[in-house]
């Protein structure tokens, strides 16, 4: 069997939550839980054939419930922020819950984070993980009935593919994501600094000081977030550069050259000299929330093994539209209306150099 099922975990309300492993001819390990639909570890090998697990995350269920960070969690219905939580729709005024000093982030109180989802194996060679969800009308103030299935895929290819399929009864902002947590060297391996990465993005969206872009769309050139040729991810993020200082680091969104495409292509990679491990990430989402852990300080939810989170020693790259899309005419276009399908897959596939 390629795929084992295990109890995981018992939510106060008596709700089960179940572990599920995924691995693959090569030995690559992948675990995902229905609550949140975290993926909870990614196991692969380095340049001399070691396993190690690359993810952040936690031991039990209930750092999960109650820590930070969305770790490896489902995001949505909306990924990133929404500036004061409103925006209008069709001539209609929404306002969702408050989350982030006076911003809407990650879809709210209870987002798909925080639910237990529906889980459906598919064995075989290349094992898959169907997760769906029903979020109902007005959900955390969202308009519309959506109905939301991701598929984890494991590939003999040593990819994670996620595939997120949504339809809804009433338009609906919609951006979805993961928000894994990487350190490919080993999550307790130290800083990410020395990890080397190159994103295929020509523009990026300065903030303000809650993190709500500004308006702009600014290239890349002569900036800190130039990574269109590989460069240590550490080496321009303590750089005197405004967008830096206001985050503490890296949380913004990257354009990639000529938005979405049609099928994934390759828009990301990150090396780690190292270990010799590759992680490149094949997207057909229009931007990359590049992340590099500016608030991993939460000593009282230690990670996986005892592992103190400390800033900086894990990062996320968060394929996804364009944050506060629906208050930005010139941004993507984040608005599912009935009749239309919402269909993105990102894949993380791992090898060695």
């Amino acid at each position: 069997m390629s795929i084992k099922k295990k109890l995981f975990g018992t939510l106060a309300d008596g709700r089960e939550v179940y572990a599920y492993t995924l691995r693959n001819a090569n030995g690559m390990k992948v675990k995902i839980i229905t609550y949140g639909g975290a993926i909870v570890q990614i196991k692969v090998p380095d340049k001399k054939g070691c396993f190690t697990d690359v993810i952040g995350g936690y031991d039990c269920l209930e750092s999960y419930v109650g820590g930070d960070g969305y770790q490896g969690a489902l995001i949505g219905r909306w990924g990133n922020r929404i500036c004061k939580g409103k925006f209008t729709l069709e001539g209609k005024d929404y306002s969702l819950f408050i989350n982030n000093g006076e911003n809407h982030l990650h879809g709210g109180e209870f987002g798909f984070n925080a639910k237990v989802w529906e889980a459906t194996e598919k064995d075989g060679d290349e094992p898959e993980l169907i997760l769906h969800i029903l979020s109902p009308d007005g959900d955390e103030g969202y308009p519309g009935n959506l109905d939301l299935t991701v598929t984890y895929k494991l590939s003999n290819e040593n990819g994670l593919s996620i595939r997120y399929e949504a339809t809804t009864d009433k338009a609906t902002p919609i951006n979805l994501t993961n928000h894994t947590y990487f350190n490919i060297r080993g999550y307790a391996s130290g800083s990410i600094h020395p990890l080397i990465l190159w994103l295929d993005a020509d523009s990026y969206l300065p903030t303000d000081a809650g993190l709500i872009p500004t308006g702009e769309i600014r290239s890349v050139e002569g900036t800190p977030f130039d990574f269109r040729t590989p460069k240590e991810v550490g080496r321009d993020i303590n750089a005197d550069c405004e967008d830096l200082v206001i985050a503490g680091g890296y949380d913004h969104c990257l354009n990639f050259v000529g938005g979405e495409t049609k099928e994934p292509v390759k828009r990301a990679e990150l090396y780690d000299p190292e270990s010799g491990r590759v992680m490149t990430v094949y997207t057909n989402q229009p931007c990359v929330q590049l992340y590099s852990g500016n608030f991993l300080t939460n000593e009282e939810y230690p990670f996986k093994g005892g592992y103190t989170q400390k800033i900086q020693t894990l990062m996320c790259l968060e394929t996804q539209h364009m944050p506060d899309s629906i208050n930005h005419p010139n941004f993507t276009n984040t608005v599912l209306k009935p009749g239309e399908k919402y269909d993105y897959t990102t894949e993380y596939r791992f090898s060695v150099k």
